[in-house]
């Protein structure tokens, strides 16, 4: 079938009758009266819904649950009996069967039969209602209705009034939306917190377009970070210049991309920033391989992808789903960002997205390139000047459940660090404090790892105490930056600790007033939540929360990008109405260190998310999943050779996609923006409130999809038009596969 032994075999030999594995599986389970695992997998438990983020229906009435006889007259005076399903003071579902001669925008009549007998209605002129939409489910049709306004019945909305807040507790109020709003909160708080992608808010004034504002989160927070000079100030402008932005708007909305290699020059204790958008690389070779094969063998070499996304300031309001009139403060949460909030979105056009998208095999491949150093003075074309100052760009936090069990404080002051039991020693700066834990920056690269023991002396702070000595406090190292220079360190426990947590605790107390904390206040009230629900209904790729069944990790729902349409039909292509299929992510699942479970226990020990590369060779003209769908994690070839095999096979059969791959742990819902609808729904349905909770704790992992196939087939230099050729595949072969938009 597939030609050659190729993983498809393997895991096909896996699985067979006879091997020992299987065997061992089979009889333990028959044992225990289980099924076996192997046989209660199917493409089927990979299926997950799309949830469009802070995208739900909110409800300006309470609606109940009601099931009573009704009659529907349409305007020709044709008559339908039927059922209602549920009501609130403005609106109305019915059931009818399939024969009803009604359609969408009509008015029609309802006459309540099933409430005459044991309340005074009209039984000659029935409640006029305009007909919203029309649904068509097994035999029947559901009709979403609201009343007229041209016709007001002021006796029946005393009645209904009356009649709903009396009886609502008895038919139970639909809470169907509340507990879709809930859950698809919690899924934004577990994805929006982990996006490997920095949001950039551009404004667009007097015909030019200029970045304003990026929110950042516990990951894409390197990237602030790579682009910070020796002060600390931020020149992320660099990346995202006036060039690079208006060349992004004039593209195709589908093809609004950059891909930008990036690095980093220390001179006199000075940072130099160099970047190059693939498109201006290729407009000269000599210096394309001059700048790729220098630049790759740096350290702070790093690849971007810039994305630009269309945006409205209107996205800013996300209210609850609950009614106003439920409580007051229910109404002030469903309040409208204020004028002066919105004045300040009201220039913003658009979000470009910045992903890091570094690999480990790419910067080796880049690092093949062969050039002259006696050309380097030329790269001076791709470097930032520094007397040229970038756009001046304000950073908001995204606000997420802190997991800190206390605050840091901002403290800089010089220090020494020793790695225990060896000579080595670094001098540094600390960049805050806290009772427990240190964040410091190091003069040069760390040769220490996670979990090793140091000690650490603030010459500074021993003159200005003799009640402590602080030249000996010991700490562990929990996380080192990339670069190596920045380590966050944490108290020992026990005695061994004691010195540094006193002597941090009794600084802090005696100076609370005058040390800074991270800065929490914001210019303009709730600008940082602004920004947040603009950037989660433009989300700027493939993602999706996993929960743990048994010793496995499964999808349990996800959210797409409207820009990444091949990706989105890759996970489309198995799956059923609204719902994607991820069965792909796991087709590893049987060899020895699969990717998702095996990546999993490794970020709980390293706590750093993990990044990885997947290959995938789609032809949507098989019915088999695993000859449709082929999926190669980077970490499965041997070298380039195979690599450019794999691409070169894939747009032979059908269609090559690259992915980079982020795999995380989440961290805990944020229970204050929960809270209101929570209480709502735990008010009328104590069982479903408590359902709803063990399913948004059970949610432990996510994992967000970038596509970065046009910058693989650049790196691999595939020709331009054959390129072009895999993007538009679908559209060249009259493919009429399913997609899916947020839109939908």
């Amino acid at each position: 079938v597939y030609g050659n032994f190729t993983f498809g075999v393997y895991e096909s030999v896996m699985e067979t009758e006879n091997n020992f594995r299987v065997m061992r599986e089979k009889a333990s389970d028959s044992a225990k009266g289980k099924v076996p695992a192997y046989q209660t997998m199917p493409m089927e438990r990979y299926n997950v819904p799309v949830v469009n983020l802070l995208s739900y229906a909110q409800r300006q009435h309470e609606r109940m649950n009601f099931a009573v006889a009704v009659e529907v007259m349409n305007d020709a005076g044709y008559q339908w009996r039927g059922n209602s399903i549920d009501i609130s003071a403005e609106g109305l579902q019915v059931k009818l069967s399939h024969a009803a001669n009604i359609t969408t925008g009509q008015t029609i009549e309802v006459f309540f039969r099933g409430l005459e007998e044991e309340f005074s209605l009209d039984k000659n002129h029935g409640i006029a209602y305009n007909v919203l939409k029309i649904i068509h489910k097994n035999e029947f049709l559901y009709l979403m209705l609201k009343r007229s306004t041209d016709t007001p019945n002021t006796p029946f909305d005393e009645f209904l009034e009356n009649f709903i807040h009396g009886n609502k507790r008895r038919y139970k109020v639909n809470m169907n939306n509340t507990i879709e709003a809930i859950f698809n909160k919690t899924v934004e708080q577990f994805l929006s917190p982990r996006s490997p992608s920095l949001p950039i808010f551009i404004a667009y004034e007097d015909g030019k377009l200029s970045p304003r504002y990026a929110m950042t989160n516990e990951v894409n927070t390197d990237i602030l970070e790579y682009w910070s000079n020796e002060e600390d100030t931020l020149q992320v402008g660099y990346l995202v210049n006036f060039a690079r932005l208006a060349k992004l708007v004039k593209l195709p909305k589908n093809e609004r991309e950059l891909y930008v290699f990036a690095f980093t020059h220390l001179q006199n204790e000075k940072v130099y920033f160099y970047s190059a958008s693939m498109q201006e690389l290729d407009k000269n070779a000599a210096l394309k391989s001059v700048y790729l094969g220098f630049g790759s063998r740096k350290a702070s070499w790093r690849v971007f992808k810039l994305t630009m996304t269309d945006m409205s300031p209107g996205q800013a309001h996300a209210p609850l789903s609950i009614p106003d009139n439920i409580s007051s403060k229910v109404k002030q949460q469903n309040q409208a960002p204020s004028p002066r909030l919105m004045a300040r979105l009201k220039s913003l056009r658009f979000i470009v997205h910045i992903t890091d998208i570094t690999s480990g095999s790419g910067q080796r491949h880049y690092s093949e390139y062969k050039f002259n150093r006696s050309s380097l003075s030329h790269l001076k074309v791709f470097a930032h000047p520094r007397n040229r100052i970038p756009a001046p760009i304000t950073t908001y936090r995204y606000r997420y459940h802190d997991k800190r069990m206390e605050k840091r404080y901002l403290m800089r002051s010089h220090l020494l660090l020793s790695l225990s039991q060896t000579e080595a020693q670094w001098q540094g700066v600390s960049e805050d404090i806290s009772v427990r834990g240190l964040r410091i920056e190091l003069t040069h690269e760390f040769s220490g790892e996670i979990d090793s023991v140091v000690e650490v002396g603030f010459p500074a702070l021993q003159a200005l105490t003799e009640s402590y000595d602080v030249m000996q406090l010991r700490y562990k190292v929990i996380n080192i930056n990339d670069d190596k220079n920045i380590l966050h360190l944490k108290a020992l426990e026990g005695e061994l600790g004691t010195s540094a947590r006193n002597f941090f605790e009794n600084l802090i107390k005696k100076n609370k007033a005058a040390l800074k904390t991270y800065p929490e206040e914001e210019d303009i009230p709730g600008m940082g939540h602004a920004l947040r629900c603009i950037n989660a209904k433009n989300i700027p790729s493939l993602a999706f929360v996993m929960a743990k069944d048994g010793a496995r990790y499964l999808p349990q729902s996800a959210i797409i990008s409207r820009r990444d349409e091949n990706v989105n039909r890759i996970a489309a292509h198995f799956a059923a109405d609204r719902e994607l299929n991820f069965e792909f992510m796991f087709r590893d699942r049987n060899l020895e260190a699969p990717f998702i479970q095996h990546g999993i226990k490794q970020i709980k020990v390293e706590q750093l998310p993990l990044r990885q590369e997947l290959y995938i060779s789609f032809d949507p003209t098989r019915k088999e999943n695993k000859l449709a769908i082929i999926p190669r994690f980077d970490t499965r070839f041997v070298h380039d050779e195979t690599r450019i095999n794999f691409i070169n096979d894939a747009m032979a059969r059908g269609q090559f996609i690259a992915l980079h791959v982020l795999l995380t742990t989440t961290g805990k819902p944020d229970r204050d923006m929960l809270q209101a609808e929570m209480n709502y729904v735990s008010m009328y349905a104590i069982h479903k409130a408590r359902e709803l909770e063990d399913k948004i704790w059970n949610i432990a992992a996510c994992v967000h999809l970038v596509d970065i196939t046009d910058e693989v087939l650049g790196r691999y230099n595939i020709e331009p038009e054959r390129i072009r050729q895999n993007r538009l595949f679908n559209q060249q072969n009259g493919a009429n596969y399913k997609t899916l938009t947020p839109a939908e």
